[in-house]
């Protein structure tokens, strides 16, 4: 039907209508048609009658059972649950409380755990998880940088001692701990500024330190964006309503809840270590982490920079050839510091330092000798205006850099020597005439001014890190220098025997910073007589287990051992670096072993006599002294000609050529970066 009216309505249209419909019908021609039945409907009926729906009885229903309690899973969600609220709250109590320093020791124990497992396993000529032993040194170096980085605070500065001393580390560690010296974020200005206020009985900045942040006629100014930040304090800027331009030392406000807890887990990886490795470590702990617990107390640093002040104006060949900033004490505490600010170039930026002077005959740098820094009412006006328009990241303080010229190509026009000259004879005289010892003369805490004359003035900052030699350990320490320069190979002998040092050869070439040439060389013969005959790998490995067992002997004696020789160590390590950046301009070994030799006959301490014998003894030793000028200014010709390196680089490779053999692959140039 359906179909025929489709039929009709196309027939009254077009043929092209039409088309479709016959080419349908002729494609479906053969089909068989199939009739559509529909299925009968039928009302059924019941012969019952109609009952409604009426709901079982209870007896019909059986027996009930009981409901599924879930027992064990609700005990497990219980469980869930309470640990939960207890672990929040324990991080909620540790983020607020310690600072996080829970969670920090927690993360340090297992990084600590998983690399000595790693060592433990793979330190071996062939590690059992493949690979080579600098491929173990390169994994355990990130992961004990990532640990030092993501912890920070006190633990920066336990990677920055760790990096000082990296020369004798793997080079994997050497290259990975450079980065240690990079700036650390600095706090908001509200963190910092709560350490004032609970420091000085809750009054604010403004009335500590008599500044305004709106430039109010009469007050100071302050600069709420700190200069540098360090690992545990940041430095801001700021002029007293006086005139005194200060530089004002905040110790970030975690620091103090954080240093017991990460002294403590610092104690507990050196137990473990020095358990598991057998190597004598942890009678080195408790005087190192004294000394980063005093880095902490701005009011010891207070007193260091004191001493050391007037130690150098007692001093006649220093006065006036180094500075040392003075100290405000009515506006320092355990964590405020507030010294006189400097203004000055960073040793390390010797384009600066060596560049031609453009500042005038006759005049100097900003500030030297303590002069006060001059602040025109133009400089104040544009303070002014800088709060305004920057406030927060105000920048205040004048520059005061009229001596680079207008191309800012302009220096200080001194001579690396000068200024060399100057920091050997100023640390010498720490180590071997004062027994007071600035423990981290690094090139970011040294600035060099220009003097009038045209002289270097030397200015040393950051007083924070300082030990102090005993008179006998002092004597002993000037008699070992001298005995290492005339190969007195029986004093050395009896000195590091006292030391409780059984390799004195070996430790004689850690202290000179080169090999040293006048020993028995019964250690360095021995191990090369185990090397021979082995391949590479076995070699390197062999190497490295004297390394440690070198340890053992330098350190045999845990409680001989003098600990200052960790720092003072540090010390002639960081100077040495310095010279050999500047480009061996001083003869380092000969200057510091003329301090040696002086001070012996200098010493109030040391009977009359005994003084004059070495009176006679030190003339005779500056005869010996001249050997290492003829070495010295043959390395300065050389380089002077291009072919080579100066005596300080010359001294180096052949330092390295020798740690090889202790399974050490020294690279100093880590400290440039």
């Amino acid at each position: 039907m359906i179909r025929n009216r489709i039929k009709s309505f196309c027939s009254a249209r077009p043929a092209a209508w039409r088309r479709p419909l016959q080419a349908y019908e002729a494609a479906h021609a053969t089909r068989p048609r199939t009739a559509i039945r529909i299925p009968n409907r039928s009302v059924q009926t019941q012969s019952t009658r109609f009952e409604p729906l009426r709901p079982p009885s209870p007896s019909s229903l059986g027996k009930p059972k009981a409901a599924r309690e879930f027992k064990r899973s609700r005990k497990w969600g219980r469980r869930v649950l309470i640990l939960s609220a207890l672990g929040g709250s324990v991080y909620l109590l540790d983020r607020q409380a310690f600072a996080s320093g829970i969670g920090r020791s927690l993360f340090t124990f297992g990084t600590g755990l998983f690399v000595a497992l790693d060592y433990k396993l793979n330190f071996r000529a062939e590690p059992l998880v493949g690979g080579t032993i600098e491929d173990l040194h390169r994994r355990s170096a990130e992961r004990l940088f990532e640990l030092l980085r993501a912890n920070g605070g006190l633990y920066l500065k336990i990677g920055q001692a760790i990096a000082m001393q990296s020369a004798v580390l793997p080079p994997e560690f050497q290259k990975m701990f450079a980065r240690m010296f990079d700036d650390a974020p600095q706090d908001e200005w509200r963190d910092v500024e709560k350490v004032i206020r609970k420091d000085f009985g809750g009054r604010s900045v403004e009335e500590v330190f008599g500044v305004s942040f709106t430039g109010e006629e009469g007050k100071g100014l302050m600069e709420r964006r700190a200069r540098a930040s360090a690992s545990v304090a940041q430095v801001h800027w700021a002029r007293l309503p006086d005139g005194r331009e200060v530089a004002i030392k905040l110790q970030k406000p975690e620091i103090a809840k954080q240093v017991g807890w990460d002294l403590w887990a610092f104690k507990v990886v050196m137990r473990v270590y020095t358990l598991w490795f057998d190597l004598p470590l942890y009678s080195l702990v408790p005087f190192i982490t004294e000394r980063l617990m005093l880095e902490t107390d701005f009011e010891s640093e207070a007193r260091n920079s004191e001493t050391m002040r007037e130690l150098v104006n007692s001093e006649p060949t220093l006065k006036g050839r180094v500075y040392i900033p003075k100290i405000y004490p009515e506006f320092t505490t355990r964590r405020v510091l507030v010294t006189e600010w400097i203004e000055g170039v960073r040793l390390w930026d010797k384009a600066a330092t060596r560049g031609r002077w453009l500042g005038g005959n006759g005049n100097g740098s900003a500030g030297v000798h303590g002069t006060q820094l001059q602040f025109t009412p133009a400089d104040m006006e544009a303070a002014r205006r800088e709060l305004r328009e920057n406030p927060y990241k105000e920048k205040l303080k004048p520059e005061r850099d009229s001596w680079k010229g207008r191309n800012n190509k302009g220096g200080l026009g001194l001579s690396s020597k000068d200024v060399m000259t100057t920091m050997v004879d100023l640390f010498s005289a720490q180590i071997f005439k004062w027994g007071v010892v600035h423990c981290d003369p690094h090139p970011g805490n040294i600035f060099i001014r220009r003097l009038p004359s045209g002289k270097a003035e030397l200015v040393l900052i950051d007083h924070g890190l300082y030990v102090y030699m005993s008179p006998k350990f002092r004597h002993q320490y000037s008699l070992f220098w001298k005995s290492l320069m005339t190969f007195d190979n029986d004093t050395i002998a009896e000195v590091t025997k006292e030391w409780g040092i059984k390799a004195p050869d070996l430790f004689a070439s850690a202290t000179l910073m080169r090999p040293y040439e006048g020993g028995d060389m019964t250690t360095r013969g021995h191990i090369m007589k185990e090397l021979s005959g082995k391949t590479p790998a076995e070699r390197h490995f062999e190497a490295q287990q004297r390394m440690k067992a070198g340890i053992r002997e330098i350190l045999s004696d845990e409680d001989k051992w003098p600990k200052e020789l960790i720092f003072i160590g540090r010390n002639m390590r960081i100077v040495q670096g310095n010279n050999q950046f500047m480009g061996s301009p001083v003869n380092r070994v000969k200057m510091m072993g003329n301090w040696a030799s002086r001070s012996l006959f200098q010493d109030p301490n040391l009977p009359w006599r005994e003084r004059a014998m070495n009176a006679w003894r030190h003339l005779l030793f500056k005869t010996v002294l001249l050997a290492t000028d003829v070495a010295f200014y043959t390395f300065k010709l050389r380089q002077w000609l291009g072919w080579g390196g100066g005596f300080e680089d010359e001294v180096e490779a052949r330092m390295k050529d020798m740690a090889k053999d202790f399974g050490v692959d020294l690279q100093h140039e880590v400290f440039e970066g």
